[in-house]
Parts: structure tokens; sequence; C-alpha cells
């Protein structure tokens, strides 16, 4: 990957965002593999000083932009993910993995430190030992293992893990309400620095605002008549997101 596919691939994250018709985003690897990581001749560029301020001034959005977002994003990891495509995949909501799929932070032997906030993800989803082991060591980390950690939520054969990926993010988008999704997206990623106490208090009042809201009332008018809800778009008002900056 090289600085202006990382560009392009965060535009088509904003113009997903943007989207009333988006309601999941599945993300996959063109070819045998998710991402193997930085292009080799952005490696060798990243030692000149204008290449380091387009890479930290020049993207245009945040290292954590993915999650920012309110539309859940899943990962069709369908082969090798490494590097920096390795953080891509940690980005993502939910992880599905090709059962040859192999993953690997590769900065120890790149001489590179836990870039993009590697470090924070890997010990928020796996444990401090098991990121320390990852990014150490930087071994490699079969389909099994990850899921045994955590770090993968569904392993699937290698053929038929986007297809799987799609079926998941298309319950998502059917049967699901956007404003509840994002919401809770909101209410994990705030509770790690947050006490229980707080993540409780806040969760009441969030609860006492999703009774007012058109979602709860199509979703109890669909339960009493034994259908399937359905559940308005995102309103732009309501959960604007600046990306950019």
């Amino acid at each position: 990957m090289d600085l202006a596919m990382y560009r392009a691939y965060y535009d088509a994250l904003a113009d997903a965002e943007a989207s009333a018709e988006v309601r999941a985003v599945v993300v996959t690897g063109a070819g045998r593999t998710f991402c193997a990581g930085a292009d080799p001749a952005l490696l060798d560029a990243l030692r000149e000083p204008e290449t380091q301020r387009e890479l930290v001034d020049g993207l245009g959005y945040p290292p954590h932009f993915p999650l920012t977002l309110k539309t859940p994003i899943i990962a069709a990891v369908n082969g090798s993910a490494a590097g920096l495509g390795l953080v891509h995949a940690l980005h993502a909501d939910v992880r599905f993995l090709a059962d040859h799929a192999v993953l690997c932070t590769a900065f120890s032997r790149l001489g590179l430190i836990a870039e993009t906030g590697s470090a924070w993800l890997l010990s928020h989803l796996v444990g401090a030992a098991n990121a320390l082991d990852m990014l150490l060591s930087a071994r490699k980390v079969g389909a099994a293992e990850a899921v045994r950690m955590g770090l993968a939520q569904h392993v699937a054969p290698a053929g038929e893990v986007v297809g799987m990926a799609v079926d998941y993010a298309r319950q998502l988008a059917t049967a699901c309400s956007p404003t509840s999704m994002a919401v809770m997206k909101r209410q994990v990623w705030a509770s790690l620095r947050q006490t229980a106490a707080e993540a409780a208090e806040e969760s009441v009042a969030l609860m006492l605002e999703s009774f007012h809201r058109p979602d709860f009332a199509e979703a109890v008018r669909a339960v009493r008549e034994r259908r399937a809800p359905s559940f308005a778009p995102l309103r732009p008002p309501d959960w604007t997101t600046d990306a950019k900056g």
C-alpha cells in the first residue's frame, strides 16, 4: 500500500459514511492477500522528510479515522495481513479470516514501532501480554490462534470468507437499527476510558433517549405485527461527522 491507496481507502470509507444507503461496509483484499503492508518504495521513501510530512499531514484524516465512523466495518481477511495491512484489519469492528490467513505486525523486523495506534488496538483487543508477544516477535499468527486470542471473530474456508462477511453485513443492514449500531459503537470505544459506574450511568441516559426514537417504535410495531422491522437511515442532522482535518 502506498500513500495514494491509503488516502483512497479512507476517501471510500468517508463516502460510505456520508451515504444514507450504506449501512455496513465490507473490506477485503484484491488477489491472494488482504494487504501485505506498506509498499517497498514507500518504505524506502520514508527516510526523506518530505515523505514523512506527507504521511503525517497529507493524508487528510486522523490515523484512527475508521474508529470514528458510525457505519459498521467488517474485514474479510482473505490472506496475509502484515504491518499496515494488519493495522487496517484491526480498525474494523468485526473480522472474518480465511482459514489460511496469517497476521503479522512486522514492525520490529523493520526497525519500526507499533504504528498508527496498533499498540492501543492490540492491547485492548487481546490484552497487553498477547499484544507484546505479537509486537516484539513479529511472529506469524494463524487464523485459529487469532480467534482464540479474540483478534478475529470468525474463520471461513478461503473461497467463502468474503461471502460470509457480506452475509453478516447484510444481516446488519436489513435487521438492525443504524442508529442503535452507531450509538453502541460509540459506547464500546468510550467505555475504554470510563469506569464501570460511568459507563452504566451513560447507558441509562442513552437507553431513555432510545425509547423516544422512531426505530424503537418501529421495532415494537414489527413485533406486534409479526414482521421484520423497517428502520430508517441515520439522520444527517443528528449524526454528522467531521472526518477530515
